[in-house]
């Protein structure tokens, strides 16, 4: 089961159930958001407070798409209780590159960067057996809900930035009860968009390459998560592939179990706050970046996986250069 949000024929939003091929509005219903917290407080799984409510007409998400009427699939009312976050080093890569990686670690680890060492603590320590903890990712804040953008509207890149590129990532998504539960709610598409060559320069800048906008969905899957997600990005120019390449997620390719990703996140009681909403990334090993490719702006990603529904698509702009210091005045 998908569920999303649209913008109907009167301009209202609409949450949206997809069963297979068929795609019907949810009665009764006023955002995703408000569902959840409904099925919360039944104590009902989320699919089978779905199914207590009425269908109403049905809908084509993919005309929806086209006409720019697909809105992120849940959202908090209040965009300051909405947290973008990911972790980083933690899907496999190509089973040579591990091989590479594992006969390197032996022979000379001393000379391993900080990355390097992190995945192989990954590799080593977080798929811990269930109940257990294992080691932790890493981690990184992307923004609030003011830093999600809609699926089919650009992702934008500040003008000091020096690169704005993809990553296509399987999200979970959580909705916080007033008892300070995390609920996970399902799973989406998502772009994580970065500044790679910021990042390049210094591992320590990562922080800084991460407070970029991100989108998700247009749907979102209710349910577990596959072992397996086969999915493709690619990067279209002026309606041309200009690079494409497919992406592996889902536990089976990942040096960390989800449970021990979520673990990590929310044994932060900051991240446990009442009917705060948690859109957590959970990393990639594809992105064009590490094929030479440098967006521009106008260039359009476009995310995929079968299972996920409509695909993800943003156009990527960048904002003109911003020379000045920041003001700041005194009180």
């Amino acid at each position: 089961m998908l569920i999303s949000q649209i913008r109907d024929d009167s301009g209202e939003l609409a949450v949206v159930v997809r069963n297979g091929s068929e795609a019907s509005i949810l009665k009764g219903v006023s955002s995703s958001y408000d569902l959840v917290k409904e099925a919360i407080g039944r104590e009902q799984s989320l699919t089978a407070c779905i199914r207590s409510h009425e269908l109403g007409p049905a809908v084509d998400l993919e005309k929806l798409a086209e006409e720019n009427r697909l809105l992120l699939p849940i959202h908090h009312p209040d965009a300051a209780h909405m947290h973008l976050t990911g972790t980083g080093l933690t899907h496999l890569g190509s089973a040579s590159t591990r091989d590479a990686m594992h006969n390197k670690a032996k022979e000379d680890p001393d000379t391993l960067t900080d990355s390097m060492k992190m995945f192989h603590m990954g590799l080593e320590a977080g798929r811990p057996a269930p109940g257990n903890v294992g080691v932790q990712p890493e981690w990184f804040y992307k923004g609030n809900g003011s830093a999600a953008v809609a699926p089919g509207d650009d992702l934008i890149s500040p003008g000091f930035s020096e690169d704005g590129g993809e990553e296509p990532e399987i999200a979970g998504i959580y909705v916080i009860a007033d008892d300070g539960t995390p609920y996970r709610v399902g799973f989406a598409l998502a772009n994580e968009f970065s500044d790679h060559v910021m990042e390049r320069q210094n591992y320590l800048y990562l922080a800084h390459s991460k407070l970029r906008p991100a989108s998700f969905g247009p749907e979102l899957l209710v349910g577990p998560l596959p072992e397996t997600v086969q999915g493709t990005s690619r990067i279209l120019r002026n309606g041309s592939v200009l690079w494409e390449k497919p992406f592996l997620s889902g536990e089976a390719n990942m040096s960390h179990t989800l449970a021990n990703l979520e673990h990590h996140h929310f044994k932060y009681e900051l991240f446990c706050q009442p009917g705060d909403v948690h859109v957590h990334m959970f990393g990639t090993a594809t992105l064009s970046f590490a094929d030479g490719v440098s967006c521009k702006e106008g260039d359009e990603v476009e995310i995929s996986a079968p299972g996920f529904g409509v695909p993800l698509k943003n156009r990527l702009a960048f904002r003109a250069d911003e020379n000045a210091a920041t003001l700041v005045k005194v009180l």
